[in-house]
């Protein structure tokens, strides 16, 4: 765990220059739009350790898998959205020395995000080898109104020498990803052209045959006038630039202004890609910097305006939950079926940007609360579009008849993971899909989505787990055999609790939906039972009766499912009789003596028993909780939201705080030592989760939105933002008080301690002590 970045209401702020800590850096100070998103690397050369990354939506390259051994239904490759165009980069030279400062003297250094207004700012003091100090100060956004284009605003301030400096914006198209199987990059030259302030360059991915135009422009500022002096241009294979040179006196100051375009193939035909790029540049340019920063800016503050939360007396838990919706708003938009949400977003390559059951079990909530409607129901339309290949996927592992296996790491629908124990056997991303269809329809009320999409997807996963179970005539009962659940610190283990609850749910929501459908829409319905030929009498009674018979391992004295069969003949000693030396245990221990301790990574039992609380009474959620959670490391991102949110259910307001703070400041504090790889986005979900669902108490339940809020002890107040129902609320806790405030004019009913109101439109409610004192009109 870490501590360098400054505690700030809506900053993030790092003090200094610590190459070590300079990977981890360009993680947290990540900036994107949902279409693209840069690392936090330097404009200027810097030969220190970096890891540069500029990422571009859906633009992928399907790396060959490489493993010493193959097996059957392993994917050929493993998809990776790739290292693109650097736009960024402006060399600098000092009287003929480049400035970098991995060989200057640093005298000051700060570097700031303000995520407010999602600005990147970096200032620093250097003095080079040959005496000469500058002052420098960059500005930089990726404009989430003008989706294509970047902007840096970069000054240079002559402290105690006069001569020459000289600036050389450029595009470097010949970059490389760290994670190559095979060393080798991804890109080849299509076209490129540069005349005076302006270049272009086009690339295209091998294999995948994806095409990004990037364009630039700049200008030069001197004291605030443009500089004339003659440009010269520069050009080879994959780069392009611009050179301009300047004389300057000790204390004057220049500014370079450079606007930089993306656009891709994923919206515009290949030969019209330098054009586009180059009419977004010039659209941009008329508009200049200080109008697309306004532009951007406020449309910032109308995201904030929908999905900030507010704390008051934590500044530390108040800057960690900001960072988390601040990386959310810009790694995602919605605007786009074809894309989804990596593991880490646009801020590293690790995970290779692509798609896990992350999304659907952690991301989808915040989605659904704070944005508009099209934008959580484009994630299902996602998975939706990719049920062929879901099929197809699983047809390799020998299953029939429309049986749909999601994979757990995809682009576009192919399996590409290639780990035999997550790839064949952590099938519990199948329901987490299934889930999140009930989940959108719970909270939306738009069932329509059933009428086809929602129940053929539902059908296909139904499907897969009627032939996944098989029948133990030793049990009586249908068995899982060969999973691997949520805690990965397990392989193939038979009968996980929270894969065989999570299936036998599906079934039962499935024929929920045939019910509704044939009620509803039974023209159509008829279409579907022919289209995928599904012999409704057989295929329910099948599902009926693995419902009614599924195996479940219990221990009995304990009052607790086990999280598999012979969970119990583990050494169960808690995690806090451990020595600090061998935590964490993923980088300490073999795999084979974490794949014989009782250690689990994340929630897994527990995972069933957050999404199912209404399943079970608060006395078996805390017996579960008090077993389980003593054995957690926490060694996955998506481990402590859960924990946080049973903990607040259960009454452990100390324990959900803990792990809350933990989930929130993950990133910010690293405290897996990973973070130079880049963000944990889609744990972020999980934050946003923690904190209504844990503070807040907020579950909607058969489509009703429910509360039963605390306020932690070292906290004086907090808010959140909702839409619910067509209405806009704000809620509110403070000591004593608890209120929620109808933004619109959509009249609401809640429930609040198990108490039923009704919020008329432009009105609010105001409870104490249990007790309702103010009703009114806003």
């Amino acid at each position: 765990m870490k501590n360098y970045i400054i505690h700030h209401d809506w900053k993030i702020v790092e003090q200094g220059f610590v190459p070590e800590n300079n990977r981890i850096s360009e993680s947290l100070f990540s900036i994107g739009n949902g279409k693209m998103g840069q690392r936090a690397n330097f404009e200027e050369k810097y030969s220190g350790d970096t890891l540069n990354g500029t990422y571009v939506a859906g633009i992928y390259y399907p790396d060959k898998t490489r493993v010493g051994w193959w097996k059957n239904g392993y994917p050929e490759y493993f998809a990776k959205i790739i290292n693109s165009t650097n736009w960024i980069g402006i060399g600098v030279s000092i009287n003929g020395e480049e400035l970098d400062l991995a060989k200057a003297k640093v005298h000051s250094f700060k570097r700031e995000l303000d995520m407010q207004h999602g600005l990147l700012t970096r200032s620093f003091v250097a003095e080079l080898q040959n005496g000469n100090q500058v002052e420098v100060c960059s500005h930089r956004f990726v404009s989430i109104v003008a989706t294509e284009i970047g902007a840096i605003r970069y000054t240079i301030k002559a402290l105690n020498f006069e001569g020459e400096i000289k600036v050389t914006p450029y595009l470097d198209g010949d970059v490389e990803n760290e994670d190559s199987n095979y060393d080798e990059k991804f890109w080849i030259e299509v076209a490129r052209a540069v005349g005076g302030p302006e270049a272009y360059l086009t690339v295209e991915t091998l294999k995948t045959g994806f095409q990004v135009s990037t364009g630039m422009w700049f200008q030069l500022l001197k004291n605030g006038k443009k500089v004339d002096t003659e440009i010269t241009n520069g050009e080879r294979e994959k780069f392009v630039e611009a050179t301009q040179v300047v004389s300057v006196e000790k204390g004057n100051e220049i500014v370079v202004e450079k606007i930089s375009s993306t656009v891709s193939s994923l919206y515009y035909n290949k030969e019209d890609l330098p054009e586009k790029a180059k009419e977004a540049i010039d659209i941009a340019v008329e508009a200049g910097f200080d109008l697309l920063f306004e532009t951007h800016k406020k449309r910032w503050l109308q995201k904030w305006a929908t999905s900030d939360i507010k704390i008051e007396g934590d500044v530390a838990a108040q800057q960690g939950i900001r960072f988390n919706i601040f990386q959310l708003n810009q790694t995602y938009s919605g605007e786009d079926e074809r894309l989804n949400i990596g593991p880490k977003g646009f801020t590293g390559e690790k995970y290779g940007g692509v798609t896990y059951w992350d999304t659907e079990a952690y991301c989808l909530p915040f989605y659904l609360s704070t944005a508009p409607q099209k934008v959580s129901r484009n994630l299902l339309v996602y998975r939706h579009k990719h049920l062929q290949k879901a099929i197809e996927n699983a047809e390799k592992l020998g299953f029939k008849n429309g049986a749909a296996l999601y994979p757990m790491v995809t682009i576009n629908g192919e399996e590409c993971h290639n780990e035999w124990e997550i790839t064949f056997e952590e099938i519990h991303r199948n329901g987490a899909i299934a889930y999140a269809i009930y989940d959108y329809i719970n909270y939306t009320g738009d069932k329509e989505y059933l009428a086809p999409l929602g129940f053929e997807v539902l059908l296909g996963i139904s499907r897969f787990w009627s032939q996944r179970v098989n029948w133990s005539t030793a049990k009586q009962k249908y068995v899982m055999l060969g999973v691997t659940g949520p805690n990965e610190y397990e392989n193939n283990v038979n009968n996980n609790f929270h894969t065989s609850y999570m299936a036998v749910w599906t079934l039962k929501y499935t024929l929920e939906v045939i019910d509704y459908l044939k009620t509803e829409f039974p023209y159509l319905y008829e279409e579907m039972v022919k289209k995928w030929k599904f012999n409704e009498l057989q295929e329910t009674a099948h599902w009926t009766d693995i419902i009614d018979k599924m195996y479940f391992p219990r221990d009995e004295e304990r009052g607790i499912f086990l999280q598999q069969d012979g969970f119990l003949d583990k050494d169960l000693k808690p995690l806090a009789e451990l020595a600090a030396e061998d935590l964490p245990i993923n980088q300490n221990w073999s795999w084979d003596r974490i794949l014989r301790s009782p250690y689990i990574k994340q929630a897994d039992t527990l995972q069933s028993l957050y999404l199912f609380q209404e399943d079970f009474t608060t006395e078996e959620l805390k017996k579960h909780f008090d077993f389980y959670e003593p054995l957690t490391v926490h060694e996955s991102s998506l481990s402590p939201c859960v924990h946080s949110i049973l903990a607040a259910k259960i009454g452990y307001q100390d324990k959900a705080y803990e792990m809350y703070l933990r989930t929130s400041r993950l990133d910010l504090d690293d405290y897996n030592n990973d973070t130079e790889d880049g963000l944990h986005i889609t744990s972020m979900g999980g934050t946003w989760m923690s904190f209504v669902m844990a503070f807040g108490g907020m579950r909607v339940v058969n489509g009703k939105l429910t509360f039963n809020p605390f306020l932690p002890e070292s906290w004086r107040s907090y808010g959140f933002r909702i839409d619910f129902g067509g209405a806009h609320l704000e809620v509110k806790k403070e000591r004593g008080l608890f209120s929620v405030i109808n933004h619109s004019g959509v009249g609401i009913k809640t429930t609040v301690w198990d108490k039923e109101y009704e919020i008329a439109g432009n009105s609010s409610v105001e409870i104490k002590n249990l007790k309702t004192i103010k009703t009114q009109l806003k």
